[in-house]
């Protein structure tokens, strides 16, 4: 699994999001400055995880973004699947996006990519952004 600057920077404003979400609404501008993400990048990145379900906005001079429920119930593993699709290294043994690969010949190997595949989702799948949120 390799994670893209995408899902970086995703995690980065999820997480700076979570520290808000008692406070309210947070700007892109705020959240684009203090993690050093480009701007316009972010916007893209937001709008993604907003139509995914994570986020909420609203429009206008004090509108914003906040997470759409609280940060415990988010998990790095449905985000980076969002964003980047398989945690798997091979799609041979994605449990969510199987392809066949050539890995499948030879059985052994095909076994350390289902350990590499098990122990990545299992910790991202226990790993919430409440986790990560300072």
């Amino acid at each position: 699994m390799r994670l893209s600057v995408k899902s970086e920077y995703a995690c980065l404003a999820l997480a700076e999001l979570a520290s808000h979400y008692e406070k309210g609404l947070l700007k892109i501008e705020d959240i684009a400055t203090k993690h050093e993400i480009p701007q316009k990048y972010l916007e893209q990145i937001l709008l993604q995880l907003k139509r995914s379900g994570f986020l909420s906005s609203r429009r206008g001079a004090d509108g914003g973004y906040k997470l759409s429920r609280p940060a415990a119930q988010i998990r790095l593993a449905d985000v980076i699947r969002t964003l980047d699709g398989p945690i798997a290294p091979v799609n041979s043994v994605s449990t969510y996006f199987f392809e066949h690969t050539p890995v499948e010949r030879l059985p052994k190997l095909k076994a350390v990519f289902q350990d590499i595949r098990d122990y990545s989702s299992r910790k991202l799948e226990n790993t919430s952004v409440a986790d990560i949120s300072s």
